[in-house]
């Protein structure tokens, strides 16, 4: 093939990619191997006779690491603070309106699909391809972190052997905005052979899929964030908040508890917040600071003192709570420059205090010492006797706040 000069073409393309003649003319001939490539760049010489480089296909062949840049079909607008705010703006308001456009959807079927995964005896087997996938993925970790067994499938991958993941009694749910995703019709003589109830989410229900489906949810929005309303973004939005209010229902029908949560949640300050208890972290024994109620005001203070807890328990000879005198205490009685001496802890102590059961969750013990803005709390059996105490230092160590 001959190229002649010409001015459009040097216009594009600036230089040839051989850089050398010589080494393009030692690829010449038909070799059925070499095939032709992408012109980034035109020698100068080329139409000029020079048999070498006459030769485009191995001359292309000669340097393949020459790729050509792509290009935009015009001038890309020069971007400023207030276009760059007005683009997220228009963006976040379709996204808005597509969400809220699902409001008037919920109906009887929305309640079907709940009560798919409800009397589902398996797992809810959440599949999609491309972004739909990757929501798909998010739906199917919320409904296992909230009580519904679930995964993923990929459905390229059912065909090649992942289609064993799913079992009688399982449930599908299938995210295509088309609803003629090959990938996912192919799933359908399957899911139909072991008479598993799919769910659709769809842009058009009116689809394969659609009519194929169980439970089919319209989720279709009037148009894509996307200045080009192509790339998936408000439409993907609304499959995820549809996902996110069919776990929601399934949880509290299932009544869901923060504890079910929370074993489901095991690490992080979550699961610490929600698993763990007084018991596990509260002193006891020598650790704990205690005095009788005759005690004198100075020898409660060494006690205070020695066992670093902000505070000492005054207690009867049943070892049962009668109040705690605090750092808030000696202040008031200092004011009231009592004989510290003279005074003895049942005339300065604070009585009846605030207490927590060994078995209440530590994240309860936050919550009374924000609430009575303490810093320290006694642990007290059912009978009212000291068996422990803490304070929010060891809170903070356990992780709890």
């Amino acid at each position: 093939m001959d190229l002649t000069a010409h001015a459009l073409s040097e216009g594009l393309v600036n230089q040839l990619v051989a850089r050398d003649a010589a080494l393009a003319g030692e690829l010449l001939g038909d070799d059925p191997r070499l095939e032709m490539r992408v012109v980034v760049r035109l020698y100068p010489y080329v139409g000029s006779g020079q048999t070498g480089a006459d030769q485009p296909r191995n001359l292309l062949w000669a340097h393949p690491s020459d790729i050509i840049t792509p290009f935009m079909s015009s001038a890309p607008v020069p971007a400023n603070q207030s276009t760059l705010l007005a683009a997220a703006r228009r963006a976040l308001a379709i996204e808005a309106k597509a969400v809220e456009s699902l409001l008037v959807r919920l109906d009887s079927r929305f309640a079907d699909a709940c009560q798919v995964c409800l009397d589902c005896q398996g797992r809810v087997v959440v599949t999609g391809m491309g972004k739909s996938g990757h929501i798909a993925h998010k739906i199917a970790a919320t409904l296992a972190s909230t009580g519904t067994p679930a995964f993923f499938l990929h459905p390229a991958e059912a065909s090649h052997g992942d289609l064993g993941m799913i079992t009688r009694g399982d449930a599908v749910l299938a995210l295509s905005n088309s609803g003629e995703t090959p990938e996912l019709v192919l799933l359908l003589p399957h899911l139909k052979r072991l008479a598993v109830p799919l769910i659709v989410m769809a842009g058009k229900t009116d689809s394969t899929l659609g009519r194929a489906a169980t439970v089919a949810l319209d989720v279709s929005v009037p148009e894509e964030a996307c200045p080009l309303n192509l790339a998936p973004t408000a439409s993907t939005t609304a499959t995820l908040a549809m996902g996110d209010a069919l776990a929601v229902a399934v949880l509290e029908a299932r009544g869901f508890t923060k504890q079910d949560f929370a074993r489901s949640h095991p690490g992080g300050s979550l699961g610490r917040q929600l698993l763990m208890h007084v018991e596990q972290i509260m002193r006891t024994g020598k650790a704990l600071p205690r005095v009788g109620p005759q005690t004198r005001l100075g020898e409660g203070l060494l006690e205070m003192s020695r066992k670093g807890l902000g505070m000492t328990v005054v207690v009867d000879d049943g070892n049962r709570i009668l109040g705690v005198f605090t750092d808030g205490d000696l202040r008031r009685a200092l004011d009231r420059h009592l004989d510290v001496h003279g005074v003895s802890m049942s005339e300065v102590m604070t009585s009846p205090c605030k207490s927590i059961g060994p078995q209440d969750l530590a994240a309860e013990a936050v919550h009374l010492m924000e609430l009575h803005r303490i810093t320290a709390l006694p642990v007290a059996d059912e009978q009212g006797r000291l068996i422990g105490a803490l304070n929010v230092h060891d809170l903070f160590r356990a992780g709890v706040m």
